[in-house]
């Protein structure tokens, strides 16, 4: 029933993106990514996360969240994503703290073509604020350049700025500091417009933070990270009205199964399809102050209620076939012979490999889309000390065999390649297992 409704899903998904390039968890590998604001600025997706760093001597706190600056990332098919590099940075805002390292969780927002972006942070002078506050940059494009306001927004105290704007051109302005705030802005976009007021309704225990508000049919939801055992689960409430009151409705998605403290997140609708934008520690699974964000399709009850998001290392969209396949990002994996592993300890933005001990070991990857061109050859890169046999498959464990590759002896990593027995057009699941009982590590694989 599973696999049915998700080859449904990526069946929809073909059609909405096209052939897509890799759509895999965590969306970006080469830098420390967290508290991801997603929003869609002309049919294009915009991503907006924190930017984690370690500490150095001199440079942020041992042990806790070090961040300097943010970049914003954008994709027109939620595969393919853009870093389009710095767009601000903690000692070129005017007022705030030099050397601070907290610039938090941001958001942005379009409004009379402007793009507002605010983020979270230390002021130099405590008169603002004895603790965070929160800033607003100014651009004529989603990606900057943007030029920071001199002062914070007066009368904000606290981190997490999400804004809103509903149907009637109101907009408002969400964050936290112990508990969740909500006020009107003015249509400046700078400046609060009302007195904030406490969103009282949501639990009493626990931290919350993390305010993510955006409407449905009518509905309200305020989305939070909220610590009812011992981590971050992403929880929400409903409301007929923007500032409340609100219901608590229930989980979105449950604590983190690796112990990940904390969980931030945003939610948004592309060409028909709701997603969860989140992060974990995938690229720093000893110490979860460096995050990395990923993205999860989700879906609607018929009452509107928010069907509990079960987070993948597959993520969404399609994979082409021609392109290297990473099936460490996998869709399902068997229970005994095969691991994921990094491929380099020292240096985990390489990325990850797939590990097989013995011949009960298999990986499929759903969602290849392999054309209506026929496909002649694999080629993959592997690792067998004693050399290795792998199978590959189309639909399952029982299904086509596409090839058989034989791995040489040798402790080096090398490209081997072999001929298709069979090709089969349009999208599917791609199985690999081992058949001999002898190690043998995967990188990737690719169809030409």
């Amino acid at each position: 029933m599973l696999n049915c409704r998700l080859s449904s899903i990526l069946s929809v998904l073909a059609c909405l993106l096209g052939v897509a390039a890799q759509a895999q968890n965590p969306l970006i590998t080469n830098q420390f990514t967290a508290d991801p604001s997603a929003r869609v600025f002309n049919d294009r997706v915009y991503v907006y996360p924190s930017h984690d760093i370690r500490a150095t001597p001199g440079h942020g706190r041992v042990g806790w969240f070090v961040m300097e600056d943010y970049h914003v990332f954008s994709s027109a098919n939620l595969t393919d994503w853009t870093d389009h590099g710095v767009i601000v940075t903690q000692n070129k805002v005017p007022w705030v703290k030099p050397d601070s390292y907290s610039m938090w969780a941001p958001d942005c927002m379009y409004r009379n073509g402007k793009y507002y972006f605010y983020f979270p942070t230390t002021p130099r002078d405590t008169t603002i604020s004895k603790g965070f506050t929160v800033g607003v940059a100014v651009s004529d494009k989603p990606t900057g350049p943007f030029v920071p306001q001199p002062l914070p927004i007066k009368g904000v105290r606290g981190i997490d700025p999400n804004v809103f704007i509903d149907k009637d051109g109101q907009a408002y302005l969400y964050w936290s500091q112990g508990n969740i705030y909500g006020a009107k802005l003015k249509e400046n976009m700078l400046e609060l417009a009302s007195e904030p007021q406490t969103l009282g309704e949501l639990p009493t225990q626990g931290l919350k933070e993390g305010p993510y508000l955006f409407e449905r049919n009518g509905t309200y939801y305020l989305t939070y990270p909220h610590v009812a055992n011992k981590t971050e689960r992403l929880e929400y409430a409903t409301s007929t009205s923007p500032l409340g009151p609100f219901t608590v409705k229930g989980v979105i998605m449950d604590e983190s199964p690796t112990g990940c403290w904390t969980n931030h997140h945003s939610i948004l609708a592309f060409k028909n399809q709701w997603y969860l934008f989140y992060h974990h520690n995938d690229l720093s699974p000893s110490f979860d102050k460096n995050r990395s964000i990923r993205m999860d399709s989700l879906f609607f009850e018929p009452t509107g209620a928010i069907r509990k998001v079960v987070p993948t290392l597959r993520g969404v969209g399609l994979t082409d076939a021609k392109q290297k396949i990473q099936l460490d990002r996998y869709s399902r994996l068997s229970s005994s012979g095969a691991s994921i592993a990094f491929l380099d300890t020292a240096s985990k933005f390489q990325g990850w490999k797939t590990v097989f001990t013995g011949s009960q070991g298999w990986v499929q990857y759903n969602g290849v889309a392999f054309g209506k061109q026929a496909l002649k050859t694999v080629r993959l890169r592997a690792q067998a000390a004693a050399g290795a046999t792998l199978q590959l498959r189309a639909d399952g464990a029982a299904g086509p065999v596409l090839a058989q590759v034989t791995v040489p002896k040798g402790s080096q990593w090398q490209e081997v390649k072999a001929p298709l027995s069979a090709f089969k057009p349009g999208t599917h699941a791609l199985v690999v297992s081992s058949k001999t009982n002898a190690p043998v590590a995967i990188d990737w694989v690719r169809f030409e």
